[in-house]
């Protein structure tokens, strides 16, 4: 309805009632205005009261002169208009008449929403109500009197003293416990305790307010994207007028839960070993993490942001410190010369604004994570659209918000300096993003000949003799050490002499009728033994290690000497071919992609005073490493690259890619070591950066 058709005042509801409230922090009188049907308040300051006692003048002319002649207001119709607005919106004032019935029928109907929309909304959030404790909450009053009591409050302290002292001696087993109850049968524990700890919690809420006098007309479980939450409706507690009895009831949880945890605490250090000390420890776990990390919260609308309002005697403080926030962002980006939407003292307004910036983030972070773990949790079709209202509704849409309060601000945020310069900002930012300001991809590698030969013995044996010396050069086929195994020449022994005894039964069995007798089982018995003779001859052979190719000997076994006994896969010596160098390196995903085959670089040894090494790359593996063969450059023997050790073998924790790269100066490598190199590679951009990382994992993730 237009204003004009407002000259006469709409009556108010007579179910209303209007009850004093608190000073205002300006020091001007306020009162709480109840609508009983749907059981909300709505705060009022001293003007409104004041237009609200005259409602009865019926015209907005009649209310302003009873104003200018009883009170020191100095108000205009527009004023009286805006409070008629006020209750129209909100549905306080009757409607007779068809106009009103078009009016109501018209709002019924906005009211609907598409079923889209209603199942969208009811995921996000919805409640339902359980019970309507008021008359069981009057009973059990008296009975609950005893825990509102001094005594019981100074006991309660000295058992938190008490239990923290011996959880303090008992520390160690505490930790233990904890790690214990890490489990499935531990975390339904704690589902089970949590679930106690919220009943008690809320009956903490109910309990306080009934004795305060305000109703508590039901009691249930909301739903914040399918997660339980219960909530008690305390609303008349805007019935009170001393902070102090409001702060009560908005504390009365966090008190409730903060008195469990400190008695828990007491019985986990007394109890002895079993199920109650169990349930303690659980009950003194949940409840402290509960009220520290989620109830004291000010970020969300659970008790820590009522108690901060009531304490602050700020009503609406979410909403009033985002619309300050915004139109603070508004300022500083195109100064655009609005009135703040309230008036505070500098300080003030600069905590508003802190504040509202830490519930953002916080809250972006939380939804973030609520997001993926909505994700996780439901098949990959399902949780990918989840994932997508999660962060449409509860991200972009706020973001969105603020960019049609920018467009529909155009006309003169386009005409404003700072606007420009905000502009020139943005598109060098967008610049720095776009320039390729890194061509070099880093990292860890590890130098060495292409060809090498480690020399291990292939059992125990004892050390005959060295022929090569450390450094020498030789020749392929050349001993490079000389070992003998007493089992494996035993062996050899043995089966020589049987292969001499047999071959004589086989020569004189024409002289012997039992041994011709038994002559093709000799026979059998000879080419088995002679079998035997020839591997163990071959295994023989295996302990005279000769170089496979021209080369050097390096990094002979320190102190080793001929008569030394060394044990099987002992490392002796390294046979390297120095005419050809080659470092090996592994890049993340991001990086390997900037690295192709004829990419140049640089090696720089760990060993200082070395020169650095040209570098040409050779080979980029397109398959990740699943098992790292080189220790060298794994984060268990002092490298950079994350592992973990499994079955013996080393498992990157991340996927990596080997790349090779060989020496272009042969000459100028001298030994093999660690150390660092720097590729070559395209160039890399912020913005492609996030670009590339982001479409990975939506590919990866898409994918069914």
């Amino acid at each position: 309805m237009s204003e004009a058709q407002a000259e006469i005042l709409r009556p108010l509801r007579e179910e209303l009632t209007l009850h004093p409230g608190p000073v205002a922090a300006d020091g001007s009188p306020t009162w709480s205005l109840q609508d009983p049907v749907r059981n909300t308040f709505f705060r009022i300051d001293w003007p409104t009261f004041e237009v609200l006692s005259r409602w009865s003048c019926r015209t907005p002319e009649a209310v302003v002169e009873s104003l200018q002649a009883e009170t020191t207001l100095d108000l205009e119709i527009d004023d009286i208009l805006a409070v008629q607005r006020f209750l129209m919106e909100n549905q306080l004032c009757r409607i007779p008449g068809p106009e009103g019935t078009a009016w109501l029928l018209e709002r019924e109907k906005a009211s609907h929403s598409s079923i889209t929309q209603w199942l969208l909304h009811h995921y996000l959030f919805f409640r339902l109500p359980l019970v309507r404790p008021d008359a069981w909450l009057r009973r059990m009053l008296p009975r609950v009197a005893v825990f509102y009591s001094r005594n019981f409050f100074r006991l309660t302290g000295l058992a938190l003293l008490v239990g923290l002292v011996e959880v303090y001696r008992q520390w160690d087993t505490f930790s233990a416990t904890l790690v214990d109850t890490l489990s499935w049968k531990g975390a339904a524990g704690y589902a089970v305790a949590l679930v106690c700890v919220k009943v008690l919690h809320e009956l903490g809420h109910g309990f306080t307010a009934r004795r305060l006098g305000c109703r508590v007309p039901v009691m249930g479980v909301a739903f914040l994207v399918m997660w339980p939450v219960a909530y008690t409706d305390v609303n008349e507690a805007w019935k009170l007028t001393r902070r102090r009895d409001r702060l009560a009831v908005g504390a009365a949880g966090i008190v409730t839960e903060s008195l469990i945890a400190a008695w828990a605490t007491l019985a986990w250090a007394f109890l002895p070993e079993g199920t109650l000390r169990g349930i303690a420890f659980m009950l003194a776990t949940v409840t402290w993490f509960s009220t520290l990390a989620i109830n004291a919260s000010p970020f969300m609308r659970f008790d820590g942001y009522f108690l901060l309002s009531d304490w602050l005697d700020f009503p609406n403080l979410h909403s009033r410190a985002f619309a300050l926030a915004r139109w603070d962002i508004r300022e500083r980006l195109f100064a655009l010369g609005e009135e703040a939407p309230e008036h505070f003292s500098p300080a003030r307004q600069r905590s508003l604004i802190l504040f509202a910036w830490g519930v953002w983030i916080y809250r972006l972070a939380l939804f973030l994570g609520i997001a993926a773990m909505v994700y996780t949790l439901f098949f990959k079709a399902l949780g990918l659209f989840l994932f997508a209202v999660e962060i449409g509704w509860f991200v972009i849409k706020p973001l969105w918000s603020e960019v049609k309060e920018w467009q529909r601000r155009w006309e003169v945020i386009r005409n404003r300096p700072r606007a420009r310069r905000t502009a020139w900002i943005a598109a060098a930012v967008v610049v720095i993003g776009l320039i390729p300001w890194n061509f070099q991809v880093a990292g860890q590698g590890v130098l060495r000949t292409v060809r090498h030969f480690p020399l291990f013995p292939p059992g125990s044996a004892q050390v005959v003799a060295l022929p090569v010396p450390e450094g020498g050069r030789v020749k392929a086929g050349t001993p490079l050490a000389v070992l003998a195994s007493p089992d494996t020449d035993y062996r050899h022994f043995q089966a020589r002499q049987r292969v001499e005894h047999l071959s004589w039964q086989v020569d004189v069995a024409g002289f012997d009728d039992s041994l011709r007798a038994r002559q093709l089982v000799t026979q059998e018995e000879l080419s088995t033994a002679a079998s035997e003779e020839s591997g163990t001859s071959r295994e023989r052979e295996r302990y005279v290690i000769t170089a496979p190719f021209d080369g050097v000997l390096r990094d002979r076994l320190p102190d080793l000497r001929p008569g030394d006994w060394v044990g099987r896969q002992e490392p002796l010596a390294v046979l390297t071919d120095p005419s050809a160098w080659q470092v090996e390196t592994y890049l993340s995903e991001s990086e390997v992609a900037r690295v192709e085959a004829g990419d140049g670089g640089r090696f720089f040894p760990e060993t200082r005073g070395q020169a650095s090494l040209p570098l040409t790359v050779v080979r980029v593996d397109r398959d990740a490493t699943r098992i790292l063969q080189d220790p060298m450059l794994a984060s268990t023997h002092g490298g950079e690259l994350l592992v973990r050790e499994r079955k013996g073998q080393l498992v990157p924790e991340q996927a990596v890619y080997r790349v090779v790269l060989t020496v272009d100066d042969p000459q100028a490598a001298h030994r093999a070591q660690r150390g660092h190199l720097v590729i070559y590679g395209s160039p890399k951009t912020l913005l492609g950066d996030f670009l590339r990382t982001a479409l990975a994992v939506l590919v990866r993730e898409s994918g069914w």
